[in-house]
């Protein structure tokens, strides 16, 4: 046994048995906001038991497990029988287990449901991001499955049970399924109309049968798929379920799983459909595009929490970190230049927080048929999404080097995150799709507008700098020659604007000071850590400070 040589000091204890949900003013404060009254009790004991879940030990160490122990396909069994499954570590379905019995896949029936969804996915994705796709895209299937009120009979009840089995089998025989999705192909990538894979209908109405591939097929171990293929009267959506209602595996080959720059728990796979692959359709012949956008929409949604997840857990891990490492006479944290850089993540996140939870609650209100609030969503969620995942990578990384060299190295998870970080950026339309759709909804929804200038209109008078950013946002807005080459200068202006609205209106004084200055009153540099020094840093360090049992 070597000698000892020295001790072990000034390192920070790692940040785990806490509660992810109660330790975050920001979050709890949405949740509060947002919820009716009777439902608050409830919600806050739901979250706060996720939230001590996804703080703790055990759960973290899943998903360290998960992600160190990435799937592997298995396409044959033992006997040579073609079987195109994926295993995962025990751990993942452990994540998944915990995740679906709370209720991440069940929104659209519950009263303010996806205020509630979003909260605990926020808590969740920050212990293991990785699981959070099944859970977004069995989530996002929901309004299309109700195309087909008899598919909705059958696949909702399941899709949005609060058990999750892992076995394939008929969706008639499981108490709780999965559903994935697969639009991409190698040749057309974004744009779906591109797609070659054909349907060709059967004798019984609505019934069909697939030739062709998918080049991204997301959770290839669900229960069945929304796909879109090209039918006689152009492309449609269909269901693809794995397991067919007589007990025998529909035609399904997985190719290959992706081998990708983060994710690394979540399988994404390559698939091919050989003529024989039988398919329920999904809405109208030609229809497909308007059928399955209300899934798209609703995982656009799940990438902005996502981001916003990340960038939480990363500006905890930064304070967290600086709160206890010493340096130069004092703690990292008490560092006038140090503490620039907290608040400025500290910010960032915030505002990814606030922004993400008032578009749950808009899908909570347009539910229950506010159309203003519909119309809201239409250019506020590609917007979110273009602006919040692409501000995720460069916020993590900042955070990253918060820790020094202890943050890049795998230990400290500082570079999980980092690698997890640009994936909400290019899945569900990468920037340039987000921006051309916000540009779409500018040119042919004036409803969009008008709500978004109302939801923003909410704060005008408050802060002369939002005010400002209002006045040159309309600006732009009149003169559309051209604008397709200024789409993502449009989308992040609109983006900047509805975040500082919301923090004037909900946020504490300093954070609404401190975003109009630095994002919209141009008193900010380029990188994190530029904030002006005269605002209260400090407030904005500690508001985001995890308080940890025993500290």
């Amino acid at each position: 046994m070597a000698a000892s040589t020295h001790t072990v000091t000034n390192q920070a204890p790692p940040l785990v048995g806490y509660d992810v949900f109660m330790t975050d003013p920001v979050l709890t404060e949405a949740v509060e906001r947002h919820l009716a009254p009777e439902l608050l009790a409830e919600a806050r004991e739901d979250l706060s038991v996720l939230g001590r879940a996804a703080g703790s030990a055990q759960v973290r160490e899943w998903g360290e497990r998960a992600n160190a122990n990435p799937p592997r396909l298995r396409t044959h069994d033992r006997y040579g029988h073609r079987i195109d499954e994926v295993d995962f570590d025990p751990a993942w379905h452990r994540l998944l287990g915990k995740s679906v019995g709370a209720g991440l896949t069940d929104a659209w029936s519950r009263p303010d449901g996806h205020v509630r969804r979003a909260a605990g996915f926020l808590v969740v994705s920050q212990a293991e991001a990785g699981h959070g796709c099944p859970l977004s895209m069995t989530h996002a299937a929901v309004p299309v499955l109700r195309t087909e009120p008899e598919l909705a009979e059958v696949w909702e009840p399941a899709a949005t049970s609060h058990v999750y089995e892992r076995e394939l089998r008929p969706v008639a025989e499981k108490p709780g399924v999965l559903l994935g999705m697969a639009m991409t192909e190698k040749q057309g990538g974004s744009d779906a109309r591109a797609n070659t894979t054909e349907a060709h209908p059967l004798a019984a109405g609505g019934e069909y049968v697939l030739t062709g591939h998918k080049w991204f097929c997301s959770a290839p171990m669900s229960d069945a798929f929304l796909v879109l293929a090209q039918a006689p009267a152009g492309l449609t959506c269909f269901l693809v379920p794995r397991v067919l209602a007589d007990g025998s595996r529909n035609a399904f080959a997985i190719q290959r799983l992706k081998d990708k720059l983060g994710n690394r728990s979540n399988a994404s796979a390559e698939v091919e459909f050989d003529g024989t692959t039988w398919a329920r359709r999904v809405g109208e012949e030609g229809g497909g595009l308007r059928t399955i956008m209300g899934m798209v929409a609703a995982t656009r949604l799940d990438c902005v929490l996502g981001s916003a997840a990340l960038m939480r857990q990363a500006a905890a891990q930064a304070v967290h970190h600086c709160a206890y490492r010493e340096a130069f006479g004092g703690p990292l944290i008490e560092k006038p230049l140090m503490r620039n850089v907290l608040a400025d993540l500290a910010l960032e996140s915030e505002a990814a927080t606030v922004l993400g939870m008032r578009l749950a609650a808009a899908y909570d209100a347009a539910g229950s048929g506010d159309e203003r609030e519909r119309a809201l969503l239409r250019i506020a969620v590609p917007a979110a999404k273009y602006w919040v995942t692409k501000r995720c990578t460069p916020m993590v990384a900042e955070a990253l080097e918060c820790l020094g060299g202890n943050g890049y190295v795998e230990e400290s998870g500082m570079p999980r995150l980092l690698r997890e970080s640009p994936l909400n950026s290019v899945w569900e339309g990468s920037g340039n799709v987000q921006a051309l759709d916000v540009v779409r909804a500018l040119r042919t929804e004036p409803a969009a507008l008008d709500a978004f200038l109302r939801e923003v209109g909410a704060a005008r008078g408050a802060d002369h700098r939002l005010d400002r950013a209002i006045r040159g946002l309309l600006v732009e807005l009149a003169d559309l020659d051209g604008i397709e080459a200024r789409a993502r200068r449009i989308t992040e202006r609109l983006a900047l604007v509805l975040q500082g609205a919301l923090l004037v209106r909900w946020a504490p004084p300093e954070v609404a000071d401190a975003f109009c200055a630095a994002r919209l009153g141009g008193d900010g540099g380029a990188a994190f850590g530029t904030l002006p020094h005269t605002l209260d840093l400090r407030a904005l360090v500690e508001r985001a400070r995890v308080e940890v049992r025993g500290d």
